[in-house]
């Protein structure tokens, strides 16, 4: 908690010059001279009731004596929320403001009322009712000298309860550190347990802000700013592109529609089924030597081998198999998060051989959100075994390093286990797509992915989404970042430097 200074007026105190005080009052605050007038016009006011307007933070020594020297204005005293971290962690911690009517009338019979602060987003809005205070109340009658007769009710003041998260705070920073000018995302879990080391998405906003209460002019500024600030990234859905090959590749393997021995046997970087697809053709980014197997399909990203496994696998049974790891299903988390999808119109079927031959690898009309899509990579660590993430920290997990299951046996043992070696290769070989994620003395599997988000063969503005999708013994990533189209560097290999930077 902190000391925040609430700035107010006492109406009767404004002196002759009272519509230029207001003026200076509003210009100083940054609120609007109408708001002002509204709140002085409220029904409950007098002419010499304190009436509030502002929340001012009480380090800010200069706008406090800049408002004292203006007649009416008087500053009050009062606790508030105080979020030391600030903007690295404010898309996960939200924040609390002062209720509004419609939150009222919901709550006002569990002991709210007008002077409440609830949560707002986030984990104060997650975890309103164990972190809300309950302020002490007692009613009891006296007689005409004040002594007390008797008590009609008392209530006890009960103070709110400690929500320890499993955040790592210094990772927390150093990853806001490293991606605060990009649009993008990081979720770092521990594979074993579930446990969330870091949630971090960018740009963002100031929590802190929000408490004080943000002026028009910086809610205007928030709203209207086209990175989307306010947007949380973290909690959507996005195409997947290359990072979907794993899951399309473990699926393959468990219904035993695919061997990852079988070599598929084609040439060239493009190719179509028949000629049944027209003018459609699956291309991939470059040719290689070798077979056309999962594993060299794997460390050299061939999109060709994935849209021909996908085909092999088949719309239904492919389907059936993303439903098992959660897709078209709300996952349990404290924090809402968007679907993963695979079908737009259809939720529940792959339509056409051309969708469902993008869909393996990662387009059509594939979505994941990145929390759901660190439980589905934590499969390929655990044996097939999807891990429930989680942000309330649990010592008897965290000491055992086993956490729960979320989805069992998704991918047979033997599927996951191909998978994770194929990911260590996609790494390790000198051919792989991520070889520049290679460290010395640390076995990490990983896979790149570009995601295409055209909406036609002749779209050139909607640009790429780059990601990168990692894991050790100890942590597992996955991230992403926007706008990549530009990036010489490309997506993946941008957040793959970042991650280096992070040292882990």
């Amino acid at each position: 908690m902190e000391i925040y200074y609430l700035a107010g007026i006492v109406p009767n105190k404004l002196g002759e010059n009272r519509e230029q005080n207001i003026s200076k009052i509003a210009e100083l605050t940054g609120v609007t001279e109408k708001y002002i007038n509204q709140q002085l016009q409220a029904s409950w006011v007098k002419e010499d009731t304190f009436v509030p307007i502002k929340k001012i933070s009480q380090n800010n020594v200069s706008l406090k004596e800049q408002l004292l020297q203006i007649p009416g204005v008087l500053l009050n005293k009062e606790d508030g929320r105080v979020y030391p971290f600030g903007k690295e962690t404010s898309h996960l911690i939200g924040y609390v403001q002062a209720i509004n009517a419609e939150e009222l009338e919901n709550k006002e019979a569990k002991g709210y009322n007008t002077t409440s602060m609830v949560g707002k987003a986030g984990i104060e809005k997650a975890y309103e009712e164990k972190l809300r205070g309950i302020d002490g109340t007692e009613i009891y009658i006296t007689d005409e000298n004040g002594n007390r007769l008797n008590q009609i009710i008392k209530q006890d003041k009960k103070d709110g309860q400690d929500v320890k998260l499993t955040i790592d705070s210094k990772l927390q920073n150093k990853i806001y550190n490293q991606m605060e000018k990009d649009k993008g995302f990081f979720v770092v879990m521990q594979p074993h347990t579930g446990e969330l080391l870091a949630l971090v998405s960018t740009p963002t906003f100031d929590s802190n802000d929000f408490v004080v209460g943000v002026t028009t002019k910086q809610w205007e500024s928030l709203n209207n700013d086209d990175s989307k600030p306010l947007y949380n990234r973290f909690l959507q859905k996005y195409c997947p592109g290359s990072t979907f090959k794993p899951i399309t590749g473990a699926i393959g393997l468990t219904t035993n529609k695919i061997s990852s021995n079988e070599d598929y046997g084609y040439t060239g970087t493009s190719w179509q089924k028949d000629s049944g697809w027209g003018n459609y053709k699956i291309t991939t980014l470059t040719g290689y030597n070798g077979a056309k197997n999962l594993l060299n399909g794997m460390i050299h990203s061939d999109n060709i081998y994935f849209a021909q496994s996908a085909l092999k696998i088949g719309a239904k049974d492919f389907a059936e198999n993303l439903n098992k790891i959660g897709f078209n299903e709300s996952i349990d988390f404290p924090l809402t998060l968007a679907k993963s999808q695979y079908a737009n119109e259809n939720k529940n079927a792959i339509e056409g051989e051309t969708k469902l031959a993008d869909t393996g690898y990662g387009q059509g009309s594939v979505l994941v959100n990145p929390i759901h899509m660190a439980s589905i990579y934590s499969a390929f660590a655990n044996e097939g075994n999807m891990i429930k993430t989680y942000l309330e920290y649990d010592e008897t997990k965290a000491q055992n390093k086993k956490g729960e299951i979320l989805k069992e046996s998704v991918f047979s043992t033997e599927a996951a286990n191909t998978i994770k070696e194929a990911l260590v290769q996609v790494v390790e070989n000198k051919e792989g797509t991520a070889n520049d994620m290679k460290i010395d003395g640390v076995t990490i599997a990983g896979k790149t992915g570009t995601a295409e988000l055209k909406t036609s063969s002749e779209d050139t503005k909607s640009g790429t989404l780059g990601w990168f999708d990692c894991f050790t013994d100890d942590w597992l990533i996955i991230s992403m970042v926007e706008n990549t189209q530009d990036n010489r560097e490309g997506g993946s290999h941008y957040l793959i430097k970042k991650i280096r930077d992070v040292s882990f």
